[in-house]
């Protein structure tokens, strides 16, 4: 299973209204991400539920509600994905059961899963918006 790409594209969203001075509007953040305005708008919708980001009334444009260090990837992670807790991964539904493999496989797998999601997770939780702001800024200015 893979992660969809409304995590990226919100971490690149919470990006771009930080170190843009202006309020942004959702074709604006738009056209940085490549994609269409209504994508944005439904990400913005989760980023607002979670209480991330905001957007002015009336003239519209985005803003943080929050400091870019204080919102981690495993914050942005919660707020756009589906994932259900412990349910990043699956597995195959109907493993035989007369197989002493397949009898035994999912039990197994599901520990070993389990772990790699926590890691997963507790290395999103140690990174913010703000490091990768600053990483994004190093390689700008590498190029």
């Amino acid at each position: 299973m893979q992660i969809s790409s409304r995590f990226s594209i919100a971490v690149h969203m919470l990006s771009l209204i930080h170190v843009r001075a202006d309020y942004l509007t959702s074709e604006q953040i738009a056209d940085s991400v490549n994609t269409n305005p209504v994508i944005i708008r439904q990400i913005t919708r989760l980023l607002k539920k979670t209480g991330l980001m905001d957007v002015r009334r009336g003239t519209g444009g985005s803003y943080l509600l929050k400091d870019p260090a204080a919102i981690t990837l495993y914050d942005v992670y919660k707020a756009v994905e589906v994932v259900e807790d412990d349910q990043l991964f699956n597995t195959h539904a109907n493993p035989n059961p007369n197989c002493w493999v397949g009898a035994n496989i999912n039990q197994v797998l599901e520990l070993i899963l389990m772990k790699a999601q926590n890691a997963m997770e507790s290395i999103l939780r140690n990174v913010s918006i703000q490091e990768i702001i600053e990483l994004i800024i190093q390689k700008n200015n590498a190029s």
